[in-house]
């Protein structure tokens, strides 16, 4: 599980690095990486393109133009075109101008990039890194635009310019404007940012250049505690699996409930039992407060009384298609205080943002068997918020949930996030567009009741769950070529592939 730096974090580190080191080092190390990236991208594209950098004002810049004169040496038909006339007066940006000067690549002013473009370069993009806390404006807006606009394939250096590299949103919401990378090189750690909302449709590839400094950046993680976080990844997955032994039988593996499915909304608590029959429950039931619902389909899920004795579960999934009637907040009420471990989603997230009092019955023991599942808007109303606010710092968000509902959180999206009350968060390194229809959702809760009813820590299940979910969505989209028309009745199938690839 690789670790991710919030910018505060990651320059304390760099700023050690840079006491310890020569003027320059990491410098120098950073456009090698950068050069490297650029190159391997340039030898998947038409033969002869040249090189563009785009030079800012600070050590991004001098990345890129490092980069730059590396590349010329190597061939390269190269140039530059800076941000503002002129280099920095000091430190190792100025340096980079001078070695630049003297291996003979010109510096151009902010007029010549029109020119530039007509050749379609590679562009890298180092405007600015992960200190950028204004939106993309002037000339720095007038270059995102232009290289959008010319769809040219980027190289970015560190952060695509635009994103904020610690909430992963475009600076500036929906008025600003963020690089399209199809590469990114990101500095001496990863990032949070790299891995959520907007910016996974900004970072492209994105490959880690330690910069020489990977024992020192180990011994920082482990001594940041929660301050670094860390990405669910294909090899936590694999680490998840528990291999049956043989004499298993159906009472191994508990009994789920998944109670909702009000009128008109039959289907939600049906798709959370399919979930949890999909990620192993020995017994799945299902319940609804006024009806018993039944999917002719799937016949082994079985029905629960309208008002069940929710402690006779091992694990509850509540509120998928639950409704906002007086009958609906006496059930969830019953859930919070008596069920051993709860999944909590839709409207039971919706009846407590109305009501927070609901939580008082909660258990002592609710943070380690407890999870909420909020998309971002029903994060917003349980936060007091909007969902652009929300969107604008997923991370932040989550860890206000976690904090304030003292329970794990798993904000979904792109890029979901799982929070816990203590302050430790993971994002999910899985996720597709092809999970964006009703009812998918639904299927996850039924998922994370699974896992906690065969007794896994509520973080441990909310993060398998979420990125076997999204594993699915992309093994989808991989096998039609686009992601749209996946059901949710359909993703148990393609949750069940997901299962086989942490042994694969």
């Amino acid at each position: 599980m690789s670790a991710l730096f919030p910018t505060r974090s990651l320059r304390r580190l760099e700023a050690a690095a840079l006491a310890a080191l020569p003027p320059g080092t990491l410098m120098m190390r950073a456009a090698a990486a950068v050069a490297a990236a650029t190159a391997r991208l340039a030898r998947t594209l038409t033969p002869g393109r040249p090189v563009l950098a785009l030079i800012g004002p600070g050590n991004n810049g001098g990345d890129a133009l490092l980069a730059a004169v590396l590349l010329r040496e190597r061939g390269y038909a190269c140039s530059a075109v800076a941000l503002r006339p002129g280099p920095p007066s000091s430190g190792d940006a100025a340096g980079a101008w001078c070695t630049a000067q003297a291996a003979g690549l010109p510096v151009d002013v902010p007029d010549r990039l029109a020119e530039r473009l007509t050749a379609a370069p590679i562009v890298i993009d180092g405007l600015f890194g992960i200190g950028l806390d204004r939106p993309l404006a002037g000339e720095a807006r007038r270059f995102c635009d232009a290289i959008t606009r010319a769809a040219l394939p980027v190289v970015a250096v560190d952060v695509p310019s635009g994103l904020d590299a610690d909430a992963g949103a475009i600076v500036g919401g929906a008025a600003g404007c963020a690089m399209r990378a199809c590469v990114t090189v990101t500095m001496i750690a990863d990032k949070p940012g790299l891995h959520t909302g907007a910016a996974l449709d900004h970072v492209g590839s994105l490959e880690v250049a330690a910069l020489g400094l990977e024992a020192e950046r180990d011994v920082f993680a482990g001594q940041a505690g929660q301050a670094i976080g860390r990405l669910f990844d294909a090899d936590n997955a694999a680490a998840m699996s528990r291999p049956r032994t043989r004499d298993s039988h159906k009472g191994s593996f508990g009994t789920v409930l998944a109670y909702g499915g009000a009128r008109g909304m039959r289907g939600a608590a049906l798709l959370a039992g399919r979930g949890a029959q999909a990620l192993g429950a020995g017994k799945v039931f299902v319940g609804a407060p006024d009806a018993e619902p039944f999917d002719p389909g799937q016949p082994q899920l079985m029905t629960a009384h309208a008002e069940p004795d929710f402690s006779a579960f091992d694990a509850v999934a509540i509120g998928c298609g639950l409704g906002d009637s007086v009958l609906a907040r006496q059930r969830l009420a019953g859930a919070l205080s008596t069920a051993p471990a709860l999944v909590l989603d839709a409207d039971a997230l919706n009846l407590i943002a109305a009501d927070p009092s609901l939580l008082a019955a909660q258990p002592v023991s609710a943070p380690t068997r407890c999870v909420m599942t909020p998309h971002p808007l029903e994060a917003s109303r349980l936060l007091g918020s909007d969902a652009a606010q929300v969107q604008a710092d997923r991370l932040a968000a989550a860890l206000a949930l976690a904090q304030r509902y003292r329970m794990v959180a798993l904000l979904k999206g792109a890029g979901s996030i799982v929070a816990s009350p203590d302050g430790d968060w993971r994002i999910v390194g899985a996720g597709s567009p092809a999970l964006a229809s009703a009812g998918t959702g639904d299927v996850l809760a039924g998922m994370i009741a699974a896992l906690l009813a065969q007794r896994y820590d509520a973080a441990e299940a909310a993060c398998w769950a979420a990125w076997l979910h999204g594993r699915a969505g992309m093994r989808f989209e991989a096998a039609h070529g686009h992601a749209e028309g996946l059901s949710a009745a359909e993703l148990p199938q393609w949750i069940r592939a997901a299962l086989r690839e942490p042994a694969a």
